[in-house]
């Protein structure tokens, strides 16, 4: 499991390591995300995370299953962290939240080419609003 992108780009994602973006993520990935946090680009992406840190700065990705199958990695993830500032049109408030998230990543020669971020949103906003 953890040989595999989705755990590499969320571990780099969560200590904020925006250099293995670059051997991780195709520079023309897009990223499916809800909440406006939609992106086309390795360089947006990157900017999203370090948005994402500044306002999550405890933001924890623990990966509980992986499944591959060719060019695509599944996973099945928990989301945890302290919203200390305003992101994604949620208002910082200093309370934590644990969800699940859903992650199909798509493949290009060893990159991520395409990725679709399933969020349970309405529980993020129940627990920090």
């Amino acid at each position: 499991m953890r040989e595999t992108v989705v755990f590499r780009w969320l571990a780099a994602g969560d200590t904020g390591d925006f250099e293995a973006f670059d051997e991780l993520l195709h520079p023309n990935v897009i990223v499916h995300a809800p909440l406006g946090l939609s992106t086309k680009s390795a360089e947006a992406e990157k900017e999203v995370w370090r948005k994402a840190l500044h306002a999550i700065p405890t933001i924890q990705h623990d990966v509980q299953e992986v499944v591959v199958n060719d060019n695509i990695e599944m996973a099945r993830v928990l989301v945890r962290g302290v919203i200390e500032s305003d992101f994604a049109n949620i208002k910082g408030s200093g309370k934590s939240f644990v969800i699940d998230q859903a992650i199909i990543l798509h493949l290009k020669e060893g990159k991520a080419i395409e990725i679709w971020e399933i969020t349970d949103v309405a529980s993020i906003k129940s627990q920090v609003e």
